[in-house]
């Protein structure tokens, strides 16, 4: 996985976050990362849709190139504001709007909220039973504070101990299937997205669950099926129940960042997904 260069509009670069990734014209994707996450997890992704689309990579409030997070503890409904915020700046009353884990759960929000033509979203997070009832996301969330630790343990030796496609596969084993795909110069990039994170615990501790929601836009939940975050077995059963009138699918071969195991893949996904809204909306215009 090699990191592209970003490319910023110039007509909002002081306003956005600065880890903004910009790339291509035409219809708005604006993709969304997940918690811990960099806009740079897209950076395969993205030249695969700029060649259609006007593709737009956020960084999220308190991440790797994001804003400040100003209040704390942080939760997602401001994660949720912060990208309203942004897609104001970009003059995007609304757009497709692509998320993994956190993102997808912030693109389903935005949806609630009438900003989204679409919604692509890759293992939505917030597809737990509300507390009380079980703790379905205890795991993953010890998983990721587990990378937390580790990350800030192993850091200083990563530019040695990149080099080897074993610690890499190792090394993101949670997050993908096939970890040692990722660049040297990428694995290095995703540590220090993840030890710039000011609101790791915040929303690693968060009770917000997320809201049954009946969608009013073309709406598709795709789920890694070698998930170890959220696995499919405990979290797609809960989304089929909460996000009620969305298409469901998965992916094989993939982990919880499935851009790390198959950009391509993910960004043929975004394309139909995307291609098929398109596509109906000109032929309801056609009758009108």
């Amino acid at each position: 996985m090699q990191f592209a260069s970003p490319t910023i509009d110039s007509r909002s670069v002081e306003a956005l976050p600065g880890g903004t990734i910009e790339q291509g014209s035409g219809e708005p994707i604006v993709l969304l990362h997940g918690v811990l996450g960099t806009p740079r997890m897209w950076s395969e992704v993205l030249p695969l849709l700029a060649s259609q689309y006007r593709a737009i990579a956020l960084a999220a409030l308190g991440h790797h190139g994001g804003r400040r997070c100003e209040l704390r503890p942080a939760r997602i409904e401001h994660i949720v504001d912060d990208v309203e915020r942004s897609l104001d700046l970009l003059g995007l009353e609304s757009a497709h709007l692509v998320g993994n884990s956190m993102g997808g759960w912030v693109a389903l929000e935005l949806s609630r909220r009438g900003r989204a033509r679409s919604v692509c979203a890759f293992s939505p997070a917030g597809m737990w039973r509300a507390t009380g009832e079980t703790a379905s996301h205890s795991s993953g969330r010890a998983k990721l504070r587990a990378i937390v630790r580790l990350t800030r343990a192993t850091r200083s030796m990563l530019p040695l101990t990149a080099r080897s496609s074993f610690v890499r596969k190792l090394a993101l084993r949670d997050n993908a299937v096939h970890g040692d795909r990722t660049t040297p110069a990428a694995m290095i990039a995703l540590a220090d997205a993840v030890l710039n994170c000011e609101v790791a615990e915040d929303l690693l501790a968060t009770n917000e669950i997320f809201a049954p929601l009946e969608v009013t836009c073309p709406t598709q939940i795709v789920w890694a099926a070698v998930d170890r975050i959220f696995p499919i077995r405990s979290f797609a059963p809960t989304a089929r129940e909460r996000v009620i009138g969305a298409s469901h699918s998965v992916l094989e071969d993939v982990g919880h960042v499935p851009m790390l195991d198959n950009p391509e893949i993910v960004a043929t996904t975004i394309l139909q997904h995307v291609a098929q809204v398109s596509n109906e909306h000109g032929r309801e215009a056609a009758y009108v």
